[in-house]
């Protein structure tokens, strides 16, 4: 490492997100003899390189128990001044760690979010992540999605205004870096100044990776004409002060889902009923599930509430436990559409959850679905506590932290609950002028295990333990079996 009396940091943390030009921007870093960039080395399914599971002889597994290590590791075994990129979903314990250090630099890598969607849908479509020769270019088309579009941006918002509190409340300063700027060789060698006083000059920049997708905006989305359109509709105002993080998340507001007619907003919870609810809305108007309106901007959430006087929006709880077992069944445990794989895979191979290699078969005993279930609200529970590596997805984040987001664009006039929703949704119809409805969604399962079959005290207590904030600020029971 550097000589600490000389040198301004002893590490340094590249700040971005996917197809901004971080990989062209750490080739360039590691093109200077007093710097050295390791990757992603917090991702939480591999270390550093994609299908690397070890990097200065700490292991993934070591890594998720204690990130100290792997940072303690790559000072020491680093010649120069090391670091390594950070994305917004990574562990959430060294974003904790680095930004209040004032001897670990910030680079803060951005480019327009709309080529980094295009390209990130391109990779996906292509599955082309990197390219170092031009004639193995592949190239797509892709359309473009507006709901999913502000959900991409909301996230990256979030994260840089995260970022960029934590720099102000400790009173530092981070290197700022257009995409657009990494082939500046003058600008790569300010940055290269910034970080340490042992840092060669470069004199051009790397040319090893080459840009995937130099085609204009237009000719690579189908619907170039609908994404300008949509773009302009957007609240960039709005967007840039979206709040995402546990217990603070943000409000989501793609997901949320209108009657055909009716005045009626449903605020959906993930790992709830959500699918039920929105045939519920289709159903009051005498209309198809296709009918319902999704896919809301802050802007034209704005507008419909304006034209629907008199509107209710409301939300649906659903008991801990169950909620738990569903987002296990759907995104866990199942290989089809829903699943998580990438975290699926960590949870086997780090957390050691007894999953199946692929879908549960014939032999998957309710034993076997107990324990893995079990086992899955364990990591929950280390989680929620900002212990792991992996993501606090919205599917299993605390009730009340999704409440406490939506409340900060479009609070719920009601909180239903699931087990009363035929009482609660008939106060609901009431409210907007209603006498008669649909009957009420019934509670449902998607696993190949019914929660019934495993359910007992231990896993009550357990999940008590993981979602005590919810148990206390809902005022939950106990799980009662269906047949009670």
């Amino acid at each position: 490492m550097a000589d600490a009396a000389r040198a301004r940091f002893d590490m340094f943390v590249l700040f971005a997100e996917m197809r901004t030009g971080s990989n062209y921007l750490e080739d360039n870093l590691n093109q200077m003899p007093g710097l050295a960039c390791h990757g992603e080395l917090f991702n939480p399914h591999f270390v550093g390189q994609h299908n690397r599971d070890e990097k200065f002889g700490v292991s993934l597994r070591d890594r998720d128990a204690n990130p100290d290590a792997l940072l303690t590791a790559m000072r020491a075994e680093t010649t120069g001044v090391p670091g390594f990129r950070y994305f917004h979903d990574h562990d959430a314990r060294v974003f904790d760690r680095c930004v209040p250090d004032p001897r670990c630099a910030k680079v803060v890598l951005t480019r327009n979010p709309v080529d980094s969607y295009v390209s990130l849908r391109i990779a996906r479509e292509t599955n082309q992540w990197r390219l170092t020769n031009v004639t193995h270019r592949k190239e797509a088309r892709i359309r473009f999605d507006p709901a999913e579009f502000e959900r991409f941006l909301a996230r990256i918002q979030a994260f840089q205004l995260r970022l960029q509190r934590g720099l102000q409340i400790t009173g530092q300063t981070a290197f700022h870096i257009h995409y657009d700027d990494i082939n500046d060789v003058e600008v790569l060698n300010g940055l290269g100044q910034f970080l340490g006083a042992d840092v060669a000059p470069l004199e051009r920049a790397s040319n090893r990776l080459k840009r995937q997708n130099p085609a204009p905006l237009e000719d690579k989305v189908e619907n170039y004409e609908e994404m300008i359109a949509a773009l302009a509709e957007m609240d960039g105002f709005g967007l840039f002060r979206t709040p995402n993080a546990e217990p603070r998340r943000g409000p989501v507001v793609p997901s949320y889902v209108a009657a055909p007619r009716a005045p009626l907003l449903f605020l959906p919870i993930k790992g709830g009923p959500v699918a039920p609810i929105s045939d519920w809305l289709a159903a009051y108007d005498d209309a198809t599930p296709d009918d319902v309106l999704r896919d809301f901007t802050q802007k034209s959430l704005r507008q419909w509430k304006r034209q629907n006087k008199g509107h209710r929006s409301f939300a649906v709880l659903r008991h801990p436990m169950a909620r738990a077992h569903e987002v296990f069944c759907r995104h866990v445990l199942t290989t089809g559409p829903g699943a998580y794989l990438e975290i699926r895979e960590t949870l086997r191979r780090v957390h050691d959850l007894p999953l199946p290699d692929g879908a549960p078969g014939d032999d998957w005993t309710a034993a076997r679905h107990r324990a893995a279930f079990e086992g899955f609200l364990g990591f929950l529970k280390a989680n929620l506590a900002g212990q792991t590596a992996v993501r606090i997805d919205p599917a299993w984040a605390t009730q009340a932290a999704v409440l406490e987001g939506m409340s900060t664009f479009a609070q719920p006039d009601m909180l239903l609950r699931e087990d009363t929703l035929q009482t609660g949704l008939a106060q609901l119809v009431q409210q907007v002028g209603g006498t008669t409805m649909p009957p009420a969604p019934e509670p449902f399962e998607t696993g190949p295990i019914a929660l019934d079959a495993i359910y007992d005290g231990e896993l009550e207590k357990l999940c008590r333990e993981v979602y005590a904030r919810d148990y206390m600020q809902f005022g939950f029971r106990v799980w009662a079996r269906r047949d009670k």
